[in-house]
């Protein structure tokens, strides 16, 4: 296995680091946040570039106006807020002046997903890949890393269209490669197998490669594909695989509905009769907790993978 953690980094830094690297190289990026600078880390970007950086305050519904009206004058705005408010609290302005208006917005949330951790379920979105996914014109990445979410936020500058990018706040393994090649709806293969097939996200791709060491200790070979990219799907790479390995599971720190696993199941039911299991968050509300002992207490961790991959391989 090529992918080795190389020190933890938040995948929050990591989007500080690409916006920063995209507005040095185009003087038409801005960047927009609703009183929460630091935490989403577009401070470092703020500091270089005052004349192009606008804080709305605690006024998320403006703050995406705001962008909708800099992208129709040629700029490319990055409005970045935690991701329940950057979706949830200001879908209506999304709807209509993002992805109806096809407009070139960057939505950035921060903070997503269970691993928020003590800030609670008020915060803890799960339901932001639903959301995002089911708006015409929008382009939804979950990035694995510090690595990737870096590369993830200069492809986005450089992408013409409405992206939501969906990163988090804790520490977690950095495991790709800086200079990894991100291509919009291109999967990423990091392990070849035989046996099973892991399509995973986010931060739950560590802990698919987690749970092929530990399947290989067993004698299964399992292939792990990170998907940074929720829509569009890569489906000639979910269908490559999926024929090849004739079981599937799919792992995410989000609500089972409306999912990556929901995304893949419409795939396979529709093309193939490959069994699939989904690793998510079934039908419930986060809580305040550790990350990881939240991703234990809600079955997101490297063992509930395995015992996916092994009862998916039964029903073959």
């Amino acid at each position: 296995m090529n992918y080795t953690n190389t020190g933890n980094k938040e995948t929050r830094a990591g989007f500080g680091a690409g916006l920063l690297e995209a507005g040095r190289s185009n003087t038409n990026v801005v960047a927009l946040t609703a009183d929460l600078n630091g935490s989403v880390k577009t401070d470092a970007f703020a500091a270089e570039f005052p004349e192009r950086f606008i804080n709305t305050g605690i006024a998320e519904a403006n703050m995406i106006n705001i962008a909708a009206g800099l992208a129709l004058t040629g700029k490319i705005p990055f409005a970045a807020s935690f991701a329940a408010f950057a979706t949830g609290r200001v879908y209506d302005q999304i709807r209509q002046s993002v992805a109806y208006s096809n407009t070139n917005v960057k939505i950035c949330g921060s903070h997503a997903g269970i691993t928020l951790g003590e800030d609670g379920a008020t915060h803890q979105i799960m339901e932001d890949f639903a959301l995002m996914k089911v708006l015409p014109n929008m382009t939804v990445l979950c990035p694995c890393d510090y690595n990737q979410t870096r590369l993830a936020t200069i492809a986005a500058a450089q992408y013409l269209g409405p992206v939501y990018i969906r990163y988090g706040r804790p520490s977690v393994p950095n495991f790709t490669h800086e200079n990894d090649i991100f291509e919009i709806g291109k999967a990423q293969k990091l392990v070849e197998g035989t046996d099973v097939s892991i399509f995973a996200t986010g931060h739950l791709v560590w802990e698919a490669l987690l749970a092929c060491k530990e399947l290989e200790k067993q004698g299964i070979s399992a292939e792990i594909i990170n998907i940074h990219t929720i829509k569009p799907l890569d489906v000639a790479a979910i269908l490559q695989s999926a024929a090849k390995t004739g079981a599937v599971v799919s792992a995410e720190e989000h609500f089972c509905n409306g999912g990556l696993g929901e995304s893949i199941a419409q795939i396979l039911v529709t093309n193939t009769k490959t069994p699939m299991e989904i690793v998510a968050v079934n039908d419930k509300f986060g809580q305040s907790g550790k990350p990881m002992e939240l991703l234990e207490e809600y079955h997101l961790t490297h063992p509930y993978i395995v015992a996916a991959a092994k009862k998916v391989i039964s029903r073959k």
